[in-house]
């Protein structure tokens, strides 16, 4: 099982980035499917997730309104749409894939199984 970030890049305060997830290995569309990030000497923090069913949606108060989860199953595929970027926004960006994730889980680390490698996300001033 693997899982590929990508997107990442420098931009401007108030611009947008869209990431993707490309997971291979395995089919994920029964699966909870999350975005975590970590910036320098911080704990990583969740982002936004999806159920297991797909038909919830969750984000962190941070991103709340700026910030849109996707997936497209045939694809294998999910997204994080980034809008209104703050530098504050800067971390490494992680996917992760949650076969077994329970909704009161979907918002932790310990919740998933599978983890992509990260990609950067730089927002400058």
């Amino acid at each position: 099982v693997q899982l590929q970030a990508s997107g990442g890049g420098l931009v401007q305060a108030g611009g947008s980035l869209r990431l993707s997830c490309a997971a291979s290995g395995r089919t994920f569309s029964s699966s909870a499917m999350g975005w975590f990030r970590q910036a320098p000497g911080k704990e990583r923090e969740f982002v936004a997730g999806f159920s297991r069913t797909g038909g919830f949606t969750y984000y962190g108060d941070s991103v709340k309104g700026r910030f849109t989860i996707s997936r497209d199953n045939a694809k294998n595929t999910m997204y994080l749409q980034m809008n209104s970027l703050k530098p504050e926004d800067t971390a490494v960006y992680y996917c992760a894939v949650g076969p077994r994730t329970i909704t009161s889980m979907i918002r932790s680390e310990r919740g998933y199984d599978y983890w992509g490698q990260g990609t950067q996300v730089t927002v400058s001033s």
